[in-house]
């Protein structure tokens, strides 16, 4: 008998009326999540260590407040193990729209914390609904997109799926919190998965790469660049490498001829100007191609281009008149176009000193002297990877990686053994959260991406992202439970 077979004969026992047994859980999940809630306490607990005040009770102290997230967190994954799986169906779309009011509420009468308008103050707690807002949106497009006679393929569809991921990425954007926008983008890692055209993908990390050379290059040498790229993504689609080949040489005689006849009449012509006028006159050429050999992409090609050279263009302008401040200063930093070593890059290069001196084994648990002495601001929650490189070193840091590894495969595994599309695309939804949060907000401590108001899952300190990250878990695990239950009924 196989382990399924197995599972649902176990569950077969007594599993009418939706009961879940033990042999239901996917246990290694459950596991990795309790190990990582503890580990990344024991580093908060590094992180805020307070002599006089040791106690890992003590309300007063962020470890203290912590352990009492993660009781409440442990009753809010229990209580999601006992409730039928087919209710967060049911309900995706009221915690939506409710979610949303919650949102808008916060957006006019939230409190204002680190330049965020973003945090809903009850008493003495304060929570920030933008981090459950990423989990009723995982479950509103799982509602969607498994409703019958569903294409991912129509323009209705897109249009809906546009708006569910939208409007709460305006609203998060309104209370100017970038960094829990930013997250949303992982929704395209599932949508990609449910097969999703790649032609997107391909401009997204187009206007990317646009993005970054435009801060390190001219405008023309960027615009061949642009071409180059053009070219040989054409090349590839249409299987005319010859012909683009005898393009480009096209492109380099009428070049070089208008760069010579410039210079016999005494005009001052630089290179690239010569260039561009080689590819202008080179069009009348390139539309008779494109008919004779019936390539109507060839169009799109084309316009890919001139959005590209669109897009440069208004690069600067957004540059200096979007961002804010601290967010240009942290491009720059990250770019290596400007360093402030007291300034805008303090964070990166403390937080890069503290894991580097880790070495191999690490220090010792609270033997940390960049870590005992604050050098590193905001360790407890978006730098809590300074405390593990520099408390547990390279090994340390090399099993957190492995941990979100493997949660994020086990993730995906659900996802596939899913009988139904709503569970498969809640997981993949998941699975893409936890990889956004994991890949920036280890990123942002080494210096490989800006710094950004993003936790690390079940490590950084904070009720809020602790409570949504365990219910965004545990309703996957339930998810996944639910499919042996339904066997197990049809079995009896």
């Amino acid at each position: 008998m196989t382990n399924e077979a197995s599972k649902i004969a176990a569950a077969g026992k007594g599993s009418a009326g939706g009961r879940l047994f033990a042999s239901d859980i996917d246990w290694w999940t459950v596991g990795i999540y309790v190990l990582m809630v503890f580990f990344g306490w024991l580093n908060i607990y590094a992180a805020v260590y307070n002599e006089e005040q040791a106690g890992m009770f003590d309300l007063t102290q962020r470890y203290g407040m912590q352990m009492l997230w993660i009781g409440i967190s442990f009753f809010l994954a229990v209580s999601i193990l006992l409730i039928d799986g087919k209710y967060w169906h049911m309900l995706a779309y009221p915690f939506y729209f409710l979610m949303l009011g919650v949102m808008l509420f916060v957006l006019l009468f939230g409190k204002e914390i680190n330049g965020a308008q973003a945090w809903l103050v009850i008493g003495p707690v304060q929570i920030q609904p933008a981090e459950f807002m990423k989990f009723v949106t995982a479950l509103a497009l799982a509602r969607y997109m498994s409703a019958y006679n569903f294409s991912l393929h129509s323009g209705k569809a897109l249009y809906y799926i546009g708006l569910i991921i939208g409007i709460p990425v305006l609203l998060i954007l309104a209370q100017n919190d970038t960094g829990s926008a930013m997250v949303f983008a992982a929704f395209f890692i599932m949508l990609y998965r449910e097969g999703f055209g790649s032609a997107l993908y391909v401009v997204a990390l187009m206007l990317i790469f646009l993005f970054i050379v435009s801060f390190l290059l001219e405008p023309l040498p960027i615009l061949f660049i642009v071409l180059l790229l053009c070219l040989a993504a054409q090349g590839v689609a249409n299987r005319n490498w010859r012909d683009t080949a005898r393009y480009l040489a096209l492109v380099l005689l009428l070049g070089t001829a208008v760069f010579a006849l410039c210079a016999l009449c005494g005009a001052a012509i630089g290179f690239y100007y010569a260039m561009l006028a080689g590819v202008v006159l080179s069009v009348p050429w390139l539309v008779r191609y494109a008919v004779r050999r019936h390539l109507p992409n060839l169009w799109r090609f084309a316009l890919l281009f001139a959005g590209a050279v669109l897009f440069t263009g208004v690069v600067d302008y957004a540059f200096d008149n979007v961002l804010q401040v601290h967010q240009q200063k942290r491009i720059l930093d990250l770019l290596g176009i400007e360093n402030d070593p007291h300034g805008w890059s303090y964070n990166v290069i403390q937080s890069k000193i503290a894991i580097g001196s880790g070495g191999l084994f690490g220090k010792g648990f609270l033997g940390g002297t960049q870590t005992r002495f604050s050098f590193v601001p905001e360790q407890s929650t978006d730098f809590i990877f300074c405390t593990v490189g520099e408390e547990w070193g390279f090994v340390g840091s090399l099993g957190v990686v492995a941990l979100f590894f493997f949660l994020i495969l086990r993730l995906m595994r659900m996802g596939e053994r899913q009988k139904e599309p709503f569970g498969r695309v809640y997981c993949y939804s998941v699975a893409a959260i936890f990889f956004m949060h994991f890949a920036i907000n280890i990123g942002m401590t080494v210096g490989l991406f800006p710094v950004v108001g993003i936790p690390l899952p079940f490590f950084s300190y904070g009720g809020s992202s602790l409570m949504a990250f365990t219910i965004l878990l545990f309703v996957a695990v339930r998810l996944d439970a639910s499919q042996y239950d339904e066997s197990a009924r049809k079995l009896l």
